[in-house]
């Protein structure tokens, strides 16, 4: 490798560029979607549901709801809230709302996290075009040249393969560690939504069969029991 990182960029040939832009189109990605799915998107889902729950079993639905409004820019939530506007209608209905929700919030989830994979394949094969292009001027440095210039020509193409493979792979490895922490995120996202959606509806049917445990009227009505 060069005294500096501009001479062993230049070292590496002509396939370094493209290197570069998938080094940069994986960390754009990456660093969205680890601020998205571990921030943005989150919520601490115990707390939340236990505070649902509470608003429930107090019959008081509308604060449910408001609870979710407070907490918009997390999925969960709006998930929830897609039931908890329909607590009033049969239980049916609750789950088809639920589920029409988890569809709707799917693509944010998975949003360009099939990208990551996608830049570490294309910057490793761009690596191994690098190191052909270096043996194929290494062998025709050994053709064509003549003594004095040989081993130079030879040390370049050299240069060259190595460089452009371990550039390749420089980018590679941290944009797969990136897509497995994002993709097992992405997993737990989907587990806590299912679960907090399944929790609601059985949670819901309790307080149609029950009532409110304060005894009161929900601010929602539930349908009366058949």
């Amino acid at each position: 490798m060069g005294s500096t990182l501009a001479e062993w960029f230049q070292a590496g040939g002509i396939f370094m560029w493209p290197i570069l832009i998938c080094a940069v189109v994986g960390a754009a990605v990456a660093v969205e979607r680890l601020l998205y799915l571990f921030l943005r998107a989150s919520i601490n889902t115990p707390v939340f549901l236990a505070a649902v729950q509470r608003h429930l079993l107090d019959g008081d639905v509308d604060a449910a709801v408001r609870l979710c409004n407070a907490e918009a820019g997390a999925l969960l939530p709006r998930v929830l809230k897609a039931g908890l506007v329909r607590a009033d209608r049969p239980e049916g209905e609750v789950k088809d709302a639920l589920e029409e929700a988890t569809l709707e919030v799917s693509p944010l989830i998975n949003r360009r996290v099939a990208y990551l994979p996608v830049v570490a394949n294309v910057a490793t094969l761009l690596g191994l075009l690098g190191t052909i292009q270096g043996l194929i001027e290494s062998f025709q440095a050994v053709g064509e040249s003549d003594a004095a210039e040989r081993s130079a020509q030879l040390a370049h193409g050299i240069a060259v393969s190595m460089n452009a493979t371990f550039a390749g792979l420089v980018v590679a490895v941290p944009v797969l560690v990136v897509h497995a922490l994002v993709a097992s995120r992405a997993n737990a996202l989907f587990d806590e939504i299912d679960h907090a959606s399944l929790r609601l509806t059985n949670l819901l049917g309790a307080v149609r069969r029950e009532g409110p445990a304060s005894g009161g009227s929900p601010v929602l009505p539930f349908p009366e029991r058949g």
